[in-house]
């Protein structure tokens, strides 16, 4: 039988360490995560969960304990774990972040939700729809939440968009404009530019402006997304790895909306979201990556030769937001985040795949048909 657990007087705040108790004591309600591999990108969610409300960062798990524990001198208090099954199998981590490099997205999105564990997955969800129903199906089949992380769509820079189109502000909306895209010096050696790890635009950055895309055209019509009807496009691959230099694709939606949108690693792109009505425009300076903390993130309305600016204020940081929208589904028992569902996810993934279709870009791993790996087995013995 455990030992009762007593709080020290609070007639002083101060006096037997009781800052220090009910420190402890939030810290242990707060959803704890464990970060699965020790990339950029994981470094970067695990800064941003301290800014969390929350979320904490429980554990690390790396195919190396060097790696493993090299991250984890930088986050003190931070279990460190040799190998990835390790972190899955950590009975204090309730959550995982999926940061490895895309073509391994669905293996462990599968094999952390067999473990119980609640899965934000980096996007893209995976290389291919397929890819994402074998996801979305897992966490269905083992009651965990799942999410792409797209991060903008949990700041309120995004809700705010949302709600000006869907009040018809625009007018009817014709048209929206928006692209991705980065002047990233050729190497080799990088992610970005590999074919075997799925490199190249689209799936990088362009994964954004669909998304976007799909966000605005839904609420036009009041819905959460819509999906377009047609997705033509054209591209420039590298002549050695194959992967997209630079891309842009057209969407035509049911209700007739257009948009085009570019994704590029070779040239720097003006990034500004565009979204043009009958009866104005929005122009968004920063739809992908808005301020965050003291800085305001800001974005402006046209209409009738006048420009008005506003202004949004966010707490924190991109990924403590989008850790608490997660963390907060979790305490309502979803099994999905209303910033970005999984029906949502497999909308965008089925655009990204036509839009590689329609410029020719096909990765190693899908010249094996189909594309065998240790998700499809692990869901097919649960």
């Amino acid at each position: 039988m455990a030992a009762p657990f007593f709080l020290p007087a609070l007639d002083n705040p101060d006096r037997g360490g009781y800052r220090e108790v009910m420190q402890q004591v939030v810290a242990q309600t707060r959803l704890a995560w464990g970060i699965l591999a020790t990339g950029r990108m994981a470094a970067s969610f695990a800064r941003g969960l301290a800014e969390s409300q929350q979320g904490r960062l429980a554990a690390v798990g790396s195919r190396s304990r060097a790696n493993a524990q090299r991250f984890a001198h930088d986050f003190p208090g931070l279990r460190a774990h040799a190998s990835y099954e390790a972190l899955l199998a950590d009975p204090g981590v309730q959550a995982v972040y999926i940061a490895t490099p895309h073509p391994q997205h669905v293996e462990w999105a599968v094999r952390a939700a067999v473990a119980g564990k609640h899965v934000l997955c980096e996007k893209p969800a995976g290389l291919t729809h397929a890819e994402m129903v074998i996801m979305a199906e897992a966490a269905r089949a083992h009651s965990v939440l799942f999410m792409e992380a797209f991060m903008y769509r949990c700041h309120p820079q995004t809700a705010k968009i949302v709600e000006m189109v869907g009040q018809g502000l625009l007018g009817d909306v014709k048209l929206i404009q928006s692209a991705f895209g980065f002047n990233a010096p050729f190497d080799p050696g990088s992610r970005l530019w590999s074919n075997a790890t799925a490199g190249g635009g689209i799936l990088d950055l362009g994964c954004y402006p669909v998304s976007m895309a799909r966000l605005l055209a839904g609420a036009t019509v009041d819905a959460p997304f819509l999906d377009p009807v047609e997705v033509s496009g054209a591209g420039q691959l590298h002549a050695k790895t194959g992967v997209d230099v630079v891309a842009a694709a057209t969407l035509r939606f049911p209700t007739g909306l257009v948009a085009q949108v570019a994704a590029s690693l070779g040239v720097e792109q003006d990034n500004t979201l565009r979204v043009y009505g009958t009866q104005g425009m929005l122009r968004v300076p920063s739809p992908y990556q808005p301020s965050c903390g003291g800085e305001p993130a800001k974005f402006f309305l046209q209409r009738w030769g006048q420009e008005e600016e506003i202004s949004l204020l966010a707490p924190g940081t991109l990924y403590a937001l989008e850790a608490d929208a997660f963390a907060t589904a979790v305490a309502e028992g979803r099994r999905e985040v209303p910033a970005m569902t999984i029906a949502d996810s497999l909308g965008n993934m089925a655009t990204l795949d036509r839009w590689r279709a329609a410029i020719g870009l096909i990765y190693e791993q899908e010249k094996v048909t189909p594309r065998r790996t240790p998700a499809t087995a692990t869901l097919r013995n649960t």
